[in-house]
Parts: structure tokens; sequence; C-alpha cells
């Protein structure tokens, strides 16, 4: 079992940034990847961006080069930052962790961006 925890989550003006962290109960590098994906309102979930226990990272299309997913395996731990933010950004994020066969999500924390 693996249990994340999430936080940063906000309300930010257009073109601003936040960063999100996501703290897990077990070691990182015991996990296949981590990564974060969204969900708006009536939209399906969507994957944001992820890292394996290699580092190798990918993210989403519309998040290219202004988000960027790292992490601190000393803290257990990884972040999103997110930079100029746009409305269409606004969703709930989740932290999501794959170990195994198994997939594990956070709680979810809401990320608005006001235009």
């Amino acid at each position: 079992q693996v249990q994340l925890v999430e936080s940063g989550g906000g309300l930010v003006q257009a073109g601003g940034s936040l960063r999100l962290s996501c703290a897990a109960s077990k070691s990182i590098i015991s996990i296949n990847s981590m990564g974060w994906y969204r969900q708006a309102p009536g939209n399906q979930r969507e994957m944001v961006a992820t890292i394996s226990n290699g580092g190798d990272r990918n993210y989403g299309d519309s998040v290219k080069g202004r988000f960027t997913i790292s992490r601190d395996i000393t803290k257990n731990t990884v972040y999103l930052q997110m930079n100029s933010l746009k409305p269409d950004d606004t969703a709930v994020y989740y932290c999501n962790a794959k170990r195994g066969m198994t997939s594990y999500w956070g709680q979810g924390t809401q990320v608005t961006v006001s235009s």
C-alpha cells in the first residue's frame, strides 16, 4: 500500500505559478513511476506529467514547456512546478503512483486559475 498526500493547490491569476507537492509513504525509488493527472468538471482525467524511477519524464501536450515534474528522493516527494498558468489549467490535480500492477491515487488538490 502506498499513501499519497498532495499539497500546494490554490487560486492564482493567469500567468502566475504554483508548485504542487506529493509525499509518498514508501520510498519513491521502489515505485515504478509517479505522476500528476488532472480532471476538470465534465472532462476525463488526463495525464499532466510523469516521472519513472529511472528519472524519465513525460508531459501532456498542453503543459509542455510550462510545467516541470521533479522529485526529491530523500523526502519521497514529487513536485509539479506550474508556470504561465492559464484558466484552462483549472482542475483537481491528483498524484499517482504505479507499483507493479497497482495504481495508487492521492485525494486531489484544487487548482483554480482566474482570468
